[in-house]
């Protein structure tokens, strides 16, 4: 009796909870239907505020993308100046480092030595003129003579005299331009214009052939510039320079702080040879240094584009973002200040503007700060750019 009570009181309990429940959301139904409804307005989330952002008008700019080549400058001519003859340095007739030019005065060695074989051999000329004169007129008077009264072995013997006589002033005359030579030699000039270095040799010093060179001259204006293209490039532009137009493009230089070299350049000669190891030919251009900023032996960058460069419909790097799809594009402003995401095809970038080939018209604008919290249709607010480092999205509000 005691378990089947027990039984009857658990059921009991359930019953009595399942119909509390139904009590209970019956009444809150009933309770949240009575109470006065709220408009759609009201339980709305609350909106999100307008993203502050720069924007920059779509301009038609000039699309100069410049291939880079690396490049060294390279003197047009460079000579050591070697004495022809040896002897002491008698005047040094420039400062080193001077700018000389062809034919100038540098060096002049003691020619006294030298002076005195040449009058020696002067003097030795002039004897040997008198001897083939004797032998001449000897060997006149042989043949105008009575073949009765001198043998053919006298006339022969007067001839080969004769001839000697002049074999003799022809050394002579040799022995004098040898000797004129050298003592021309005393003196060393400049065989090109450039700037002289150091010199290796000073007054007093004495030198020869064997003892090197006095010292360099270098040319320094104008100077080439040599850089190495691919063999495809190559054939690129020899194909070019056919049709005639290798003339369209502007070949500038980079100097060594990053400013524009202030002087173009033109092409000068290819070499004749492709590197085996590297698959590429030397082609060496001309350019006129008359600041001397272009120094020998010096690396340089060389940016070869269009003389006329293409216009295109161009916006900042920064306003390019990556979009869905792998696609790139811009954030276009419309009127109601709301932002429409656009796919464009662009080119690569160029002094910091990215031309745009298809996608956008000039006169339009685009988000070019802040881009990186935009949506599509999302509200904006006009900022204006700033260089504050502390702001990521390197925008500032206006304020009235």
């Amino acid at each position: 009796m005691s378990t089947e009570n027990n039984t009857k009181s658990a059921v009991g309990s359930v019953l009595a909870t399942v119909v509390l429940s139904a009590a209970c959301v019956t009444g809150g139904w009933i309770a949240r239907e009575l109470m006065p409804k709220k408009s759609a307005s009201a339980v709305a989330m609350p909106q999100q505020a307008a993203q502050s952002v720069a924007v920059s008008e779509v301009k038609k700019m000039p699309y100069a993308s410049a291939q880079k080549f690396v490049a060294h400058a390279e003197a047009m001519q460079e000579v050591d100046l070697l004495p022809q003859v040896d002897g002491y340095i008698k005047e040094m007739l420039f400062k080193e480092g001077d700018t000389v030019k062809a034919g100038q005065l540098l060096y002049i060695l003691d020619d006294e030595r030298y002076q005195a074989v040449a009058n020696q051999r002067k003097a030795d000329l002039a004897a040997a003129v008198a001897e083939e004169r004797r032998a001449e007129r000897y060997f006149k008077r042989m043949q105008e003579a009575d073949s009765r009264g001198i043998t053919q072995l006298e006339r022969d013997n007067a001839e080969a005299a004769f001839e000697s006589a002049k074999a003799g002033v022809l050394q002579a005359k040799a022995n004098l331009v040898v000797a004129e030579y050298d003592l021309k030699k005393t003196k060393v000039y400049a065989p090109i214009s450039g700037q002289i270095g150091k010199s290796n040799m000073y007054v007093g010093d004495y030198v020869a052939p064997s003892k090197g060179a006095l010292a360099r001259i270098v040319q320094i204006d104008p100077m080439r510039v040599s850089f190495p293209l691919t063999d495809r490039s190559y054939i690129a532009w020899r194909r070019a320079k056919e049709e005639g137009k290798a003339a369209d493009y502007r070949l500038r230089l980079v100097l060594a702080d990053g400013s524009i070299y202030n002087q173009e350049g033109t092409w000068a000669f290819d070499d004749n040879a492709m590197s085996l190891e590297t698959a590429t030919i030397q082609m060496r251009l001309s350019f006129p240094n008359p600041e001397r900023l272009l120094v020998p032996n010096s690396y340089v960058t060389l940016l070869s584009d269009d003389k006329v460069p293409p216009e295109y419909p161009s916006v900042p790097q920064s306003a390019v973002t990556d979009m869905p799809g792998g696609n790139v594009g811009v954030y276009v402003l419309g009127s109601d200040s709301t932002v429409t995401a656009r796919n464009v095809k662009v080119l690569p970038a160029a002094n910091g503007f990215v031309p745009v080939i298809e996608g956008l018209e000039v006169g339009e604008k685009v988000v070019c700060s802040g881009v990186g919290k935009l949506g599509n249709g999302m509200k904006v607010v006009l900022a204006t750019p700033t260089a504050n480092d502390e702001n990521p999205d390197g925008v500032k509000a206006k304020t009235k």
